[in-house]
């Protein structure tokens, strides 16, 4: 791999102090404008890019985006495991059974089918294509999470979706490159070598990582004490850790990522709750990097496949999904509405260009042409997907309300709290814990009423609280 030159250096570093502060400047008016937080790094990097100022130009094989895309595929997976709340997934196996099955799959077949058709790609081509475009992307879905007009049940549908999926298409695309390469396995031998390989060296040394550190941590911890800003670096150190010793002994470092991840998650060991949210922070700064970087040049290359049957492509892709959804959610009690919802919001955007990515990094032949009908369908994606949510409720969401600190005589204890109960004003107790510390906490407030702090002005409203009411916060 090339040395960076100090020009280069000193581009890198700049760039990443850009987006760190762009994206923390602008993070208010995208929530409130309800514009897809994709679409203004991609526009950051075309402005930086060959088609602006002309400072940033990152090719296929610029070593600092193969070194960045990793990392990104790489914190995604385990960011994606370690949020699942095992808990939450055996409850609703039969609803994660089939987002992930007959929902995931099937439009990764679909996308598949058409890729063989319409563009006569290879099968194991097209497979590569179907798996990636599959794939759902956090930074879109994120902030679609967090839109108040998304009920309960679609929103708890699409997180199980997007913290598993991309740990179902992974396999998809690392199989069928193997079939393209040029040394392809031939015999039931290198076959067998490389299930060993994917299924469980990769995915072995991640659950033995995810071990090592949940029993480090909780050692460490009980016997001297971690500082909490260093326990969240912690996660990040066990991402990559997992990703370097799978690849050490040549298994596949993103499931290891994954593995590990879901290890700590199964194990339900305390962890403070820093510990996901930095890793989930570090996680989406290094996607917008990503999409700055892409955004530069690359991403444009979508344009120079278009055709009357890579558009065709394309729409049939964004259709293949609600196609695939309607039909493995119909049996479900899940309303028409979040039905329509889960199956429409399957946005396109950098975990897909990140796994099409793999076969690029790996030479696969005729990747480069992968890569550039993805990049089509994903710009259409930004688009429609991005703009859509608006039209959820006809507007834009309004800015969640600011809520000003209480001032010294609205604070109060426990004994003024059981005075105003006795005194019969209205008081209601509400549970804002984290869905994190709620699920893995047997601590009960009596009587209090379950808020998600995400969603919580949606929430009181429907539940009619008085106006006049003292609404006391357990947050333990």
């Amino acid at each position: 791999m090339p040395a960076f030159s100090a020009d280069a250096l000193n581009a890198t570093l700049a760039l990443i102090g850009a987006v760190i502060v762009v994206s923390a400047l602008l993070s208010g008016l995208i929530e409130r404008s309800g514009l897809p937080q994709v679409a203004v790094f991609l526009a950051l990097g075309a402005m930086l890019g060959i088609f602006g100022l002309g400072w940033l130009n990152v090719q296929l094989d610029s070593p600092i985006l193969r070194v960045v895309a990793t990392l990104s595929l790489a914190l995604v997976l385990f960011t994606d495991a370690l949020s699942l709340k095992i808990p939450e997934v055996r409850r609703h196996s039969t609803l994660a059974a089939l987002m992930l099955g007959p929902g995931t799959l099937l439009s990764a077949a679909l996308i598949t089918l058409a890729g063989w058709r319409l563009l006569g790609l290879p099968v194991a081509a097209a497979a590569i294509l179907g798996a990636a475009l599959a794939s759902t992307d956090p930074v879109l879905l994120r902030g679609l999470l967090k839109r108040p007009e998304i009920s309960g049940a679609a929103r708890q549908a699409l997180r199980l979706e997007s913290g598993m999926n991309d740990a179902v298409l992974l396999p998809v695309v690392l199989v069928a490159m193997a079939f393209l390469q040029h040394d392809a396995p031939r015999g039931a031998e290198d076959w067998a070598r490389l299930a060993v390989d994917l299924l469980l060296l990769g995915p072995g040394a991640g659950i033995a990582v995810g071990l090592l550190a949940v029993g480090a941590l909780d050692l460490v911890r009980r016997r001297i004490g971690v500082r909490r800003d260093y326990e969240s670096l912690y996660s990040l150190g066990v991402a990559f850790t997992a990703f370097a010793a799978a690849e050490a002994v040549h298994g596949s470092g993103f499931l290891a990522a994954f593995a590990a991840g879901l290890t700590i998650s199964a194990f339900d060991v305390e962890l403070c709750d820093c510990f996901l949210e930095y890793g989930e922070t570090t996680a989406e700064m290094a996607l917008l990097f990503t999409f700055v970087l892409l955004g530069s040049s690359l991403i444009w290359s979508g344009f120079s496949v278009l055709s009357p049957w890579t558009v065709l492509f394309a729409a049939l892709v964004l259709l293949a999904r609600p196609a695939a959804f309607l039909l493995s959610l119909a049996g479900t009690p899940l309303v028409r509405r979040d039905r329509l919802v889960i199956a429409w919001f399957g946005p396109r955007g950098l975990s897909s260009l990140l796994l099409v990515l793999l076969p690029v990094f790996a030479g696969v032949p005729g990747s480069g042409y992968l890569f550039a009908v993805c990049c089509l369908v994903v710009l259409f994606s930004v688009v429609l997907h991005g703009f859509s949510p608006m039209l959820l409720s006809g507007r834009t969401a309004e800015a969640p309300a600011v809520a000003e600190p209480p001032a010294a005589e609205d604070t109060i204890g426990v004994e003024e709290f059981q005075r105003l109960r006795d005194s019969g004003e209205p008081v209601v107790v509400l549970d804002v814990r984290t869905s994190r510390s709620y699920d893995e906490s047997d601590l009960d407030a009596p009587d209090a009423v379950r808020v998600d702090p995400e969603d919580a002005r949606r929430q009181v409203d429907a539940l009619g609280i008085a106006k006049d009411a003292h609404l006391i916060l357990f947050c333990t």
